[in-house]
């Protein structure tokens, strides 16, 4: 009898080249498009229209172009926090603020982030909002990272009110072309209740 763990990681490994290779096969002018029609959908979110504190990440690897939406955040006042790697915590997220003039630095995977001020740290029940990297996802609400874990773990410790304290609205970005017919789950998986693409936004129980 085949290991389970195993089929199961090679499944999704598979998962994620193909729908990598998918992305990435999109042209700058089809990146930029669907970056701009994302902010159409984007706007017109309650959640997000309500958010002062939004976290964003910086598109890498064939992702969403995610810069429009950054400066449509500013244009309407709003401030925008990054997700960075914690350089002591393994496998965890510090966010911070991010302006036009911040400086910016490639992290071990050779993504750009900000360079590290604590004093620009907000502790991450203080985010109103969370936009979500992704690399597939299906009509169940199941989300396929990267395999590190990083936005698994920060869910997971965050997802209970403490003190009161809601944690943030969590929403997936990701191209259309990523939709996946059904992703094989883990158990750590963290399933996350919408996705927003640049035609339409997905909500799940």
């Amino acid at each position: 009898m085949p290991d389970i763990t195993h089929v199961l990681t090679t499944n999704r490994s598979q998962i994620r080249q193909q729908i990598r290779q998918r992305r990435q096969q999109l042209s700058t002018l089809q990146q930029q498009q669907a970056g701009h029609d994302l902010v159409r959908q984007f706007s017109q979110h309650i959640q997000v229209q309500a958010a002062q504190h939004i976290a964003i990440y910086l598109h890498n690897d064939g992702e969403l172009d995610t810069q429009a939406v950054i400066d449509w955040c500013w244009q309407q006042g709003k401030q925008v926090y990054i997700p960075i790697l914690h350089p002591f915590s393994h496998k965890q997220l510090l966010f911070t603020r991010l302006t036009a003039t911040t400086p910016l630095v490639k992290n071990k995977y050779g993504i750009s982030e900000p360079r590290l001020n604590v004093t620009n740290v907000i502790p991450y029940l203080e985010l109103d909002l969370v936009c979500s990297p992704l690399v597939a996802f299906d009509l169940a609400g199941n989300r396929l990272g990267m395999g590190g874990g990083y936005y698994d773990r920060t869910f997971s410790q965050h997802q209970f009110v403490r003190n009161g304290q809601q944690p943030p609205y969590v929403l997936g970005l990701a191209h259309d072309c990523q939709q996946h017919a059904n992703l094989p789950i883990a158990p750590w998986d963290m399933p996350i209740k919408e996705i927003i693409t640049p035609s339409r936004t997905l909500q799940f129980s």
